[in-house]
Protein backbone atom coordinates (compact mmCIF):
# COMPACT_ATOMS: atom_id res chain seq x y z
CA UNK A 1 0.00 0.00 0.00
CA UNK A 2 1.15 3.91 -0.55
CA UNK A 3 0.48 6.90 0.19
CA UNK A 4 1.64 10.26 -1.06
CA UNK A 5 1.08 12.39 2.10
CA UNK A 6 1.07 16.53 2.29
CA UNK A 7 0.69 18.75 4.75
CA UNK A 8 -1.81 21.18 3.99
CA UNK A 9 -4.25 24.41 5.75
CA UNK A 10 -6.89 23.27 3.50
CA UNK A 11 -7.97 20.49 0.95
CA UNK A 12 -11.08 19.50 -0.43
CA UNK A 13 -12.23 16.67 -2.65
CA UNK A 14 -15.33 17.52 -5.53
CA UNK A 15 -17.05 14.78 -7.74
CA UNK A 16 -19.22 16.38 -10.38
CA UNK A 17 -18.84 20.01 -8.73
CA UNK A 18 -20.16 19.19 -5.24
CA UNK A 19 -17.42 19.43 -2.63
CA UNK A 20 -17.40 15.40 -1.26
CA UNK A 21 -14.79 16.14 1.14
CA UNK A 22 -12.77 19.39 2.47
CA UNK A 23 -10.42 19.74 5.65
CA UNK A 24 -8.72 22.20 7.32
CA UNK A 25 -5.12 22.42 8.38
CA UNK A 26 -4.33 19.02 8.07
CA UNK A 27 -2.90 16.36 6.13
CA UNK A 28 -3.91 15.60 2.34
CA UNK A 29 -3.45 11.56 1.58
CA UNK A 30 -3.82 10.31 -1.78
CA UNK A 31 -4.05 6.27 -1.39
CA UNK A 32 -2.58 3.33 -3.74
CA UNK A 33 -3.80 -0.50 -2.84
CA UNK A 34 -1.33 -2.63 -4.28
CA UNK A 35 -1.93 -6.32 -5.14
CA UNK A 36 -1.63 -8.48 -2.11
CA UNK A 37 -1.90 -5.99 0.69
CA UNK A 38 -4.00 -6.94 3.57
CA UNK A 39 -5.23 -5.42 6.77
CA UNK A 40 -2.41 -4.88 8.32
CA UNK A 41 -1.18 -3.02 5.65
CA UNK A 42 -4.22 -0.97 5.96
CA UNK A 43 -3.64 -0.96 9.58
CA UNK A 44 0.42 -0.17 8.90
CA UNK A 45 -0.02 3.00 6.74
CA UNK A 46 -3.74 4.20 9.04
CA UNK A 47 -0.84 4.38 12.31
CA UNK A 48 1.22 6.19 10.59
CA UNK A 49 -0.88 8.58 8.91
CA UNK A 50 -2.11 9.22 12.35
CA UNK A 51 1.23 9.74 14.06
CA UNK A 52 3.28 11.66 11.64
CA UNK A 53 5.14 13.85 13.25
CA UNK A 54 5.15 17.35 10.71
CA UNK A 55 3.45 19.91 12.38
CA UNK A 56 5.50 22.56 13.98
CA UNK A 57 5.96 22.68 17.48
CA UNK A 58 6.40 25.94 19.77
CA UNK A 59 10.00 26.11 18.67
CA UNK A 60 9.33 25.92 14.75
CA UNK A 61 10.59 21.81 14.91
CA UNK A 62 8.36 19.10 13.11
CA UNK A 63 7.50 17.49 16.32
CA UNK A 64 3.33 17.47 16.81
CA UNK A 65 0.80 15.03 14.74
CA UNK A 66 -2.24 16.04 12.90
CA UNK A 67 -4.25 15.00 16.17
CA UNK A 68 -1.69 17.76 18.29
CA UNK A 69 -2.75 20.15 16.19
CA UNK A 70 -6.57 19.32 16.11
CA UNK A 71 -6.21 18.93 12.40
CA UNK A 72 -8.63 16.70 10.05
CA UNK A 73 -7.35 14.11 6.97
CA UNK A 74 -8.47 14.28 3.69
CA UNK A 75 -8.13 10.62 2.18
CA UNK A 76 -8.51 9.91 -1.39
CA UNK A 77 -8.17 6.37 -2.96
CA UNK A 78 -5.78 6.48 -6.04
CA UNK A 79 -4.91 3.55 -8.09
CA UNK A 80 -2.74 5.22 -10.23
CA UNK A 81 0.22 5.52 -7.89
CA UNK A 82 0.63 1.91 -8.36
CA UNK A 83 1.46 3.06 -11.82
CA UNK A 84 4.33 1.45 -13.64
CA UNK A 85 5.98 3.46 -15.93
CA UNK A 86 9.35 2.30 -16.69
CA UNK A 87 9.51 0.52 -19.74
CA UNK A 88 6.88 2.98 -21.68
CA UNK A 89 5.83 6.38 -21.46
CA UNK A 90 1.95 4.41 -21.18
CA UNK A 91 1.76 3.03 -17.70
CA UNK A 92 0.47 -0.20 -16.52
CA UNK A 93 -1.57 -0.85 -13.38
CA UNK A 94 -0.90 -4.47 -13.25
CA UNK A 95 -0.04 -4.13 -9.56
CA UNK A 96 -3.32 -1.83 -8.65
CA UNK A 97 -5.53 -4.50 -6.50
CA UNK A 98 -8.94 -5.25 -7.74
CA UNK A 99 -11.43 -2.40 -7.17
CA UNK A 100 -13.88 -4.35 -4.16
CA UNK A 101 -10.40 -5.26 -2.38
CA UNK A 102 -9.03 -2.26 -2.61
CA UNK A 103 -11.96 -0.25 -1.72
CA UNK A 104 -12.48 -2.73 1.59
CA UNK A 105 -8.55 -1.70 2.35
CA UNK A 106 -9.43 1.87 1.86
CA UNK A 107 -11.92 2.16 4.06
CA UNK A 108 -10.53 -0.01 6.62
CA UNK A 109 -7.46 2.93 6.18
CA UNK A 110 -9.59 5.00 6.78
CA UNK A 111 -11.47 3.67 10.06
CA UNK A 112 -7.82 3.18 11.29
CA UNK A 113 -7.01 6.87 11.64
CA UNK A 114 -10.53 7.76 12.52
CA UNK A 115 -10.04 4.86 15.86
CA UNK A 116 -7.07 7.84 16.67
CA UNK A 117 -9.63 10.30 16.94
CA UNK A 118 -9.19 12.27 13.79
CA UNK A 119 -12.02 13.48 11.59
CA UNK A 120 -10.98 11.80 7.97
CA UNK A 121 -12.65 13.01 4.98
CA UNK A 122 -13.03 11.04 2.20
CA UNK A 123 -13.15 10.87 -1.67
CA UNK A 124 -15.75 8.76 -3.98
CA UNK A 125 -14.10 5.36 -4.51
CA UNK A 126 -13.82 4.93 -8.41
CA UNK A 127 -15.31 8.36 -9.39
CA UNK A 128 -13.17 11.30 -11.31
CA UNK A 129 -12.27 13.38 -9.11
CA UNK A 130 -11.33 17.10 -8.43
CA UNK A 131 -8.52 17.96 -5.90
CA UNK A 132 -7.94 20.92 -4.34
CA UNK A 133 -5.25 21.65 -1.44
CA UNK A 134 -3.00 24.48 -0.29
CA UNK A 135 0.51 22.58 0.57
CA UNK A 136 1.89 23.77 3.59
CA UNK A 137 5.91 24.06 3.25
CA UNK A 138 5.55 21.91 0.93
CA UNK A 139 5.97 18.97 3.42
CA UNK A 140 5.26 15.64 1.51
CA UNK A 141 6.11 12.31 2.27
CA UNK A 142 5.96 8.79 0.48
CA UNK A 143 4.94 5.92 2.40
CA UNK A 144 5.11 2.26 1.58
CA UNK A 145 3.31 -0.11 3.75
CA UNK A 146 6.28 -2.46 2.61
CA UNK A 147 8.99 0.11 3.59
CA UNK A 148 10.56 0.38 -0.07
CA UNK A 149 11.20 4.16 0.16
Amino acid sequence: MRAVVQRVSQASVSVEGSITGQIGQGLMVLLGVEVGDTEKDAQYLGDKIAKLRIFADDEGKMNRSVKDIDGGVLLISQFTLLGDARGQNRPGFTQAEAPERANALYIACCERVEGHGIPVARGVFRAHMEVSLVNDGPVTLLLDSKKQF
